[in-house]
């Protein structure tokens, strides 16, 4: 029996993707966030397939805001080689709260929960040999960062145990931060509160410590991003494209863009900065892509700009039009001309008549 929790068979993953990505808006009045689609797949299957690459078979998705997608979308998860379930929360319970609701589905003693909003590189079967062989209570997956000040910091001691939990400061004493990725005893999700809003970085975590548990850190310095913001959206998905955020659902070449098929791109249109052309979209002569995101059926007519951008699900960006920074909405109609810039966001459905958005003066 000693040795039954040391395999990834015998651990269960727990996915928490019941946030609002308020962040996202407008894309996420329509769908959950890591639903949205990430270098052509939805965000989360990136992180179902690199579960699956680990050997890790049952997996929980803790939903909430438009819980019923991800079944309608994923099933029982036999397409990925995976035993999905689905547990859902009537009102919100944080992160702590959210692990603790997933308790009556799960089945090993050892519990790998991961933050639906990450792209992450680690080695997963790394993580979980750290938990063991330091015969941890809870390990922590951290990962250095070059700027640490936006985030919380977990320093460790030269064993790789944690010692602290410190709240974001700007003048950091660790490159090390929370990755959002945790490995449990199961009991020691069980000692969680039932039924209440519960933070695991801000009650769970520095509770333990309080109580003197052992709680390990796993530190490497893997690709990592939070997909929260458009700015981190649009990088994350031309990070996969170019293949610098690794992920086994992706097999194949790796370039400056990714064309779905039944995307049509007419000569001379030029596709860069790990760009990404859903299916059934549209992308006219001449018209320049650097670290656009469009979803299926969008249009980008000929002569625009689309730059570092997520343009919606059957959106229009008219001719010579210049889109920077931005996020359309679906199904918005860009008039020709057009000039948004700077974190513009555009509710779904909007129409803007030609020249109607301009920054420059030139007509």
């Amino acid at each position: 029996m000693a040795n039954s929790g040391n395999t990834a068979g015998s651990t269960d993953a727990v996915i928490l993707v019941g946030g609002q990505g308020t962040r996202l808006r407008p894309l996420t009045l329509s769908a959950p966030k890591p639903m949205l689609p990430t270098a052509g797949l939805p965000f989360l299957q990136h992180l179902l397939a690199r579960i699956a690459d680990a050997g890790i078979t049952h997996v929980v998705l803790g939903t909430s805001y438009k819980a019923e997608v991800f079944e309608e979308h994923f099933g029982d998860g036999s397409d990925l080689g995976l035993e999905l379930e689905y547990v859902t929360e009537t009102e919100p319970l944080g992160t702590g709260g959210g692990i603790r609701n997933v308790l009556p589905k799960l089945r090993a003693d050892t519990v790998m929960v991961f933050n639906g909003d990450v792209l992450g590189g680690t080695d997963l079967g790394g993580v979980l040999e750290t938990h063991h062989t330091s015969g941890a209570d809870v390990t922590l997956h951290l990962v250095r960062v070059s700027d640490p000040r936006a985030f919380g910091c977990v320093p460790t001691d030269e064993n790789g145990r944690v010692t602290a939990f410190l709240e974001k400061t700007q003048d950091p004493p660790t490159d090390q931060i929370n990755a959002g990725c945790y490995v449990f005893r199961r009991e020691y999700i069980e000692k969680i509160p039932a039924g209440r809003p519960v933070s695991v970085e801000r009650e769970t975590f520095p509770s333990l410590l309080a109580e003197c548990a052992h709680i390990q850190g796993h530190v490497d310095t893997s690709y990592w991003r939070d997909m929260g913001t458009p700015e981190d959206f649009v990088r994350g998905s031309a990070d996969l494209v170019r293949g610098i955020a690794p992920s086994p659902a992706l097999p194949g070449q790796r370039g400056e863009s990714l064309v779905h098929p039944g995307a049509g791109v007419a000569p001379g249109a030029l596709l860069i900065g790990g760009t990404v052309v859903g299916r059934g979209a549209e992308v006219g002569a001449g018209a320049r892509l650097d670290g656009a995101v469009l979803f299926d059926g969008a249009r980008v007519e000929a002569g625009a700009t689309v730059e570092r951008s997520i343009i919606g699900f059957g959106a229009r960006i008219g001719p010579r039009a210049l889109v920077r920074d931005a996020v359309i909405g679906d199904g918005a109609n860009i008039g020709a001309r057009c000039e948004l810039l700077r974190g513009a966001r555009i509710w779904p459905g909007v129409d803007i008549p030609d020249g109607g958005v301009r920054f420059s003066t030139d007509v």
